[in-house]
């Protein structure tokens, strides 16, 4: 088992007013040499926007974009026609492919939103662009790995053009989970939203994450009440 360590104290950071941003790899201003990247997974940002901000129009492609709202709501809008909020318990998938173009701002003129955006490469360049979203309730994750986004044909995930998987867990204090890879190969990148595990011989508290490979399965123990994201993708 190879693991590396990212902490929270050591991400990037940037204070724009309206966006207040944590880099956990090298992104826009912020580049750090050992920090651009876990195999396939290049960004995971975890932004606070204020009311009334938001990114105006801005292209991207063949990219791999999960948005996930903790807190607030998100209105978006892109090129391929896509368009509408997201919530707290919704996810948002766009494979950027060929080229999209896409707008984000929060719904609200008052109240900030805190969103998670994810990036990662894809497993084909220049495919067809498309986005979706879904609704899932926070029941599907208590104390068990809910996968909510799959590289693979699952009617009950969003769907993204790359063999990862991600999934999501409240866990309960004292409580242990296993998480099988689905993918030979795969390693695990794991991020605490809020408490404290235990994974891989080393402890993590919120904002914490840790990079594990060269294993097929790990096992997340909760020192106290933890929701934790993982990440499954190719290394």
């Amino acid at each position: 088992m190879n693991t590396v360590l990212y902490p929270s104290a050591e991400r990037g950071s940037a204070d724009y007013g309206w966006l207040k941003a944590r880099y956990s790899f090298s992104f826009s201003g912020w580049h750090h040499p050992e920090k651009v990247h876990f195999g396939a997974l290049r960004v995971l940002n975890d932004d606070i926007v204020a009311g009334g901000g938001g990114f105006p129009e801005h292209p991207h492609d063949n990219m791999e974009i999960i948005t996930i709202p903790l807190k607030g709501a998100l209105q978006h809008k892109d090129s391929t026609g896509g368009s509408g909020i997201i919530r707290e318990g919704d996810v948002q998938v766009m494979s950027a492919g060929t080229g999209i173009r896409h707008s984000e701002f929060n719904a609200s003129a008052t109240d900030e939103i805190n969103l998670l955006q994810v990036w990662l490469f894809p497993k084909t360049k220049n495919i067809q662009p498309r986005y979706d979203q879904k609704t899932f309730s926070a029941d599907e994750r208590k104390n068990k790995w809910h996968v909510f986004v799959n590289g693979e044909n699952d009617k009950d995930s969003l769907q993204i053009h790359q063999d990862a998987v991600f999934a999501r867990t409240a866990l309960d204090a004292g409580l242990e989970l296993e998480y099988k890879a689905r993918f030979a190969g795969n390693g695990f990148y794991l991020f605490v939203i809020d408490g404290k595990i235990t994974v891989g011989g080393k402890t993590l508290g919120r904002r914490d994450a840790i990079g594990i490979s060269d294993v097929a399965a790990i096992t997340v123990h909760a020192s106290e009440t933890a929701e934790v994201l993982l990440i499954e993708v190719p290394v």
